[in-house]
Formats: structure tokens, C-alpha cells, sequence
């Protein structure tokens, strides 16, 4: 058997910055595109999957300009969005088409969600059937089940949802389209998952009780 001594040296002592989050740059870009103003974020996330969040956002009429560091986005507050002019590509992110789709539905366009192979594999019902209980119009390969996901903007209403899984996607996505639906929507998970979209209302002061 092979043995190894380790010997312990010096500290490590120096700095090091920490890449951005993904999911926070994410709900970054749609907030911020939502604020009213110009707004800043610094140490945003460089993936490909938040960079096609970008690209949906400047389809859908939001300047945002981009440098190694930061995003500027300017946002025209929550009845800003225009109509794209074909659809919009969200790649590979889950997180992008499913929040798009929650944000979307409450809007007063058409607009087209796809993406890559695999994000047409994945599973589209679990966002698409409880946003058809607030009244959202939205079409899909297998009945909705399935990306390309056509969304017929519409007036929506709160619902009260209790949901199977605990998933920040399906919260975000109903949470988003609260935004834009008459009353207040209640969201129930059978335990807690990650809170980077309430964390993130409550920054911009958008009224949320837990």
C-alpha cells in the first residue's frame, strides 16, 4: 500500500474573487428589467445560460449593455416588454424558460419559448399547468408538456397553490407571474428551496410575506 506524509507548510494568504451565481444573475436581469431606470450588475455570472437570459431580454426591448464585469440594464418598468420579432432562444437554461414563461404569460404579446435539444426534452408541464390556473393561454408539444411553448399573454389571477416538489423553478416562475395577476398569489412547497427570488423581491421592494 502506497502511504503518503503530508507536511504542513506556510498559510495561504492572498485574494481571490468569487465568479458570479447563476441563479442570482438570472433573476438580476429580469428584475432589473422590470425596475424602472438604469440599473447595474456587478460580478454577473458569464455562462452561456444567463448571457441567453441577456439576449431574451434585449429581444423583448430592454437595452442592456455588457463589459467583462458588469451588465447595465435599462429597465422600463413591469408593462415595458415589447413583442419580439421571432422567438426566443433560452439554449440549455432550465431556469431561463422556465421563469420567461411565468413572466411571460401575464404580458399583453405573443412570444415563443425554445431552446436547445436537451431543454426541449425536459419537462415544461409542472410551470405550464398551475399559470393555466391563473388564466394564462399557453400552447406546447404535447399539450404544453414539452418546449416550444407559445404563450398568448393575458389577463391573469391569483391563485393559491400547493406545490408536489419543492422547486425554486416552479416558485419563481408563479411568483413572477404574481406580479402581473389581480390578487395575491400564495405558493406552498412540502419543504423549503432555494430563496434567491424572495431574497431578490424584497431588494428591490416588491411586498412578499413568508
Amino acid at each position: 500500500m502506497t502511504s503518503l506524509t503530508i507536511t504542513s507548510g506556510r498559510p495561504f494568504r492572498g485574494t481571490t474573487n468569487v465568479p458570479g451565481d447563476k441563479s442570482l444573475t438570472h433573476r438580476a436581469i429580469i428584475l432589473t428589467a422590470l425596475a424602472e431606470g438604469t440599473s447595474t450588475i456587478a460580478g454577473y455570472c458569464q455562462g452561456e445560460d444567463c448571457l441567453n437570459t441577456m439576449r431574451a431580454f434585449q429581444g423583448l426591448g430592454i437595452p442592456i449593455t455588457q463589459t467583462p464585469t458588469e451588465l447595465t440594464v435599462c429597465g422600463k418598468g413591469f408593462w415595458g416588454l415589447s413583442e419580439p420579432t421571432g422567438p426566443i432562444d433560452c439554449g440549455n437554461s432550465g431556469t431561463g424558460i422556465r421563469l420567461l414563461t411565468g413572466l411571460l404569460a401575464g404580458q399583453d404579446f405573443f412570444s415563443i419559448l425554445t431552446g436547445d435539444e436537451s431543454i426541449r426534452r425536459r419537462p415544461m408541464g409542472r410551470v405550464v399547468k398551475p399559470l393555466r390556473e391563473m388564466g394564462a393561454v399557453i400552447g406546447g408539444r404535447k399539450g404544453g408538456e414539452l418546449a416550444p411553448l407559445a404563450i398568448t399573454g393575458a389577463g391573469l389571477h391569483a391563485i393559491e397553490y400547493s406545490s408536489p416538489v419543492a422547486s425554486a423553478q416552479i416558485k419563481s416562475s408563479l411568483l413572477l407571474a404574481g406580479l402581473f395577476a389581480q390578487g395575491q398569489t400564495r405558493y406552498k412547497e412540502p419543504r423549503l428551496s432555494r430563496d434567491h427570488t424572495e431574497r431578490m423581491f424584497q431588494f428591490f421592494g416588491i411586498p412578499l410575506a413568508k
